[in-house]
C-alpha cells in the first residue's frame, strides 16, 4: 500500500534534504587521492548527528555504516573500510538523513582527480537520466512512465540500465512501497498521484547489465568489472508537479571550487 504525505510531510522530509544535501558536500571536501572510504563515512555521521539527524542507513537490516560507498565497478551498498582512493576512480556515495518521523534519501557519484572521456560520459548520462525520470513525473503518468524514461535515455547513449534494483518510496520508513524500477513500459505500474513521495535512482553500468553479490551480503558488483554510476534524488508529487526533495546544489558548489 503507498502511503501519501501530507504538505507537512514533504516539508519535513525536504529539511532533511537539506540536511543531506550539506552532508555530501561536507564529503565532498575531504575527497581526495588517499583518503579511507570509512574516513568519509565517519565525516558524514559526524555531521548527521550534529544537525539532530540520524543515519538512515546505520544497522538498517544490519548495514554497519552511515554511508554506501561504492567505487568503480561496485553498483551499490559498498561497505566503507580501509580502501584509500586513487586518482582516476569514481565513488558513488549514498546517504539517508532520518528526523522529525521521516527518511530523506539522496546518491551522487563522484570522480577522483581526473577520469577518462568514457567514465565522464557514464556519469553524465547517469545524472541526466535522473532528471529525464523526474520529468516525466507528471499527472496522469504511471511508474512505468518514469522507468522508461530513464532506461530510453540511458540505452540511446550506449549504457545499460540494472534491473534487480531499483528505486523506491520514501517516507516514514526508508524503502517504502511503491518500487521505481530504471527500466519498464509506459503507462505501466501505480498512478502518480497528488503526495507521492519517491527515491528516482538510475544505476547504470558502461558494459553490460550483468551484476554479482559479493560474498560480504551487500557489496553489488558489475559482472564484467566495468564501471557503474548511481544518482538519487527524493522527490515529491504535490500541486500536479514534481518538487526535488533532496539537493545537490552544496555538492556542485564544492565541486565547483575543487575544479576551478
Amino acid at each position: 500500500m503507498i502511503y501519501y504525505k501530507t504538505i507537512d510531510e514533504i516539508e519535513a522530509i525536504k529539511r532533511n534534504g537539506d540536511i543531506l544535501g550539506r552532508t555530501h558536500a561536507e564529503v565532498a571536501k575531504i575527497l581526495k587521492p588517499g583518503i579511507t572510504t570509512k574516513e568519509l563515512d565517519k565525516k558524514a555521521e559526524e555531521f548527521i548527528k550534529d544537525n539532530g539527524g540520524i543515519p538512515s542507513f546505520l544497522n538498517y537490516n544490519g548495514f554497519p555504516a552511515s554511508l554506501c560507498i561504492s567505487v568503480n565497478e561496485v553498483v551499490v551498498h559498498g561497505i566503507p573500510g580501509d580502501y584509500e582512493l586513487k586518482e582516476g576512480d569514481i565513488i558513488s556515495i549514498d546517504c539517508g538523513v532520518y528526523k522529525e518521523g521521516f527518511h530523506a534519501d539522496s546518491a551522487y557519484t563522484y570522480p577522483i582527480g581526473e577520469i577518462d572521456d568514457a567514465t565522464k560520459k557514464l556519469l553524465k548520462v547517469t545524472k541526466n537520466s535522473l532528471y529525464h525520470g523526474i520529468e516525466a513525473m507528471k499527472q496522469g503518468n504511471r511508474i512505468g512512465d518514469i522507468s522508461f524514461a530513464v532506461q530510453t535515455f540511458a540505452e540511446r547513449e550506449g549504457f545499460s540500465v540494472v534491473r534487480e534494483l531499483v528505486g523506491h518510496g520514501v517516507g516514514k520508513k526508508l524503502h517504502e512501497k511503491p518500487d521505481v524500477p530504471n527500466f519498464g513500459r509506459r503507462g505501466r505500474g501505480s498512478k502518480i498521484e497528488n503526495g507521492l513521495v519517491i527515491a528516482i535512482e538510475p544505476m547504470i553500468n558502461q558494459g553490460n547489465k550483468n551484476i554479482v553479490q559479493e560474498r560480504d551480503g551487500w557489496t553489488i558488483r558489475t559482472k564484467d568489472r566495468k564501471p557503474s554510476a548511481h544518482y538519487e534524488h527524493t522527490v515529491a508529487f504535490y500541486n500536479g508537479k514534481p518538487e526535488v526533495l533532496t539537493t545537490f546544489e552544496y555538492i556542485e558548489n564544492v565541486l565547483e571550487k575543487q575544479y576551478a
